[in-house]
């Protein structure tokens, strides 16, 4: 699948603006729905999930502030406040400044799971977009193993399809063991 400007939408351009301007402040990676979506999937979503390192305030106060130039946090306008969300494992959304959709949601990394995709993180020629993405072994090991849901299982399908070259069911496998140990116990 080669996508064409012409046919970006919506999401795709708030994803590479978004990410842009987190990039300058740390590592990220766009993983879930997202993922399939860019990838061909035809399905609708109107959040974008993002895992970012763990910042300290004065770091994350300088990446809340830039992004507030061009989009609306949808909890508070406090960078203190929002940055508190994060470290208790509570998500923030952003949108644009005059558009209640797309929303991104970022999250803070909170274990070792999230640390080791944010390392792992790709840029994915097929979606011909700029940004970086979790390790598509391991996005199909969380809809398969934790998710569940049947739209996170034809997600994880259409990864194996459209990533079958480098899909490894091994490394698949090990990190469903690491997902049961940190998130299922």
């Amino acid at each position: 699948m080669n996508r064409e400007v012409s046919d970006r939408n919506i999401l795709d351009v708030f994803c590479e603006d978004f990410c842009k301007t987190v990039e300058k402040h740390c590592k990220y990676i766009i993983v879930s729905g997202f993922l399939a979506i860019a990838s061909g999937r035809t399905r609708g979503t109107e959040d974008i999930d993002m895992i970012i390192e763990r910042l300290d305030y004065d770091k994350f106060e300088k990446l809340f502030n830039e992004l507030n130039e061009k989009f609306v946090c949808k909890q508070t306008d406090s960078a203190k406040e929002a940055h508190d969300y994060l470290k208790n494992n509570v998500s923030v959304r952003f949108t644009m400044i005059d558009k209640e959709l797309p929303e991104m949601e970022i999250k803070f990394a909170k274990d070792e799971l999230d640390t080791l995709q944010i390392m792992s993180r790709t840029k994915l020629k097929l979606t011909n977009l700029d940004v970086w993405f979790g390790n598509i072994n391991m996005n199909i090991a969380f809809k398969e193993e934790l998710l569940k849901s049947p739209k996170d299982m034809e997600d994880a399908q259409h990864l194996r399809i459209v990533y079958s070259d480098i899909i490894d069911e091994q490394k698949i496998n090990e990190f469903k063991k690491l997902i049961k140990r940190h998130r299922l116990n």
